[in-house]
């Protein structure tokens, strides 16, 4: 058995067997979804900045101390779109409402494309990328949905080669979260 079959199996039975968030287990399994708005910025010898969305999905764990999750990220920007898979581990502070946290996270890009120009499209090399994340959770202690709302750095370094030069990513934004704990 392939290694992702038996983590897959794996977080799906840990999924099936936790019950729900007012059960006062050690952990919370959760689900979700982001959205943000920020900028970006391709670096290079002509650097070139404009405005992106991204939208996502999220699975994590929670535990008091610390969350660890997995995160899919599209990105769409004027002319760069990319699909970005990250695992992310968060530190937060145990405060009973408003929890604030500080995040980090490192993953790959893949299925990305660059286009500068009309007919023109640059297909984006899978690479390493890293994020950072600054944020505050408003936990509702009745209801089973958290909300976050957060300040998000990402750097991808060598995206793609055009025109004999190197381009490295950093984007910027805000963005908000919305996880339903099981």
């Amino acid at each position: 058995m392939k290694i992702k079959t038996l983590g897959f199996l794996t977080t799906a039975a840990i999924m099936m067997t936790a019950g729900s968030a007012n059960a006062n287990l050690l952990f919370d399994i959760y689900a979700g979804g982001t959205y943000g708005i920020g900028g970006y910025t391709l670096l290079a010898d002509n650097n070139e900045s404009a405005s992106s969305q991204s939208y996502g999905a999220i699975l994590g764990i929670d535990i008091p101390l610390f969350r660890i999750e997995l995160e899919y990220d599209y990105l769409n920007a004027d002319d760069i779109e990319l699909n970005l898979g990250m695992v992310n581990g968060y530190f937060k502070l145990p405060i009973p409402v408003l929890k604030p946290y500080i995040g980090a996270g490192i993953g790959t890009t893949f299925s990305s494309s660059y286009e500068p120009a009309a007919n023109v499209s640059v297909d984006i090399d899978d690479t390493i990328a890293y994020q950072g994340m600054l944020g505050v959770t408003l936990d509702i202690p009745v209801v089973p949905f958290n909300i976050d709302i957060e300040g998000r750095v990402l750097y991808a370094s060598d995206l793609f080669e055009y025109t004999t030069e190197k381009y490295d990513l950093l984007q910027y934004e805000g963005r908000v979260k919305l996880r339903y704990v099981f």
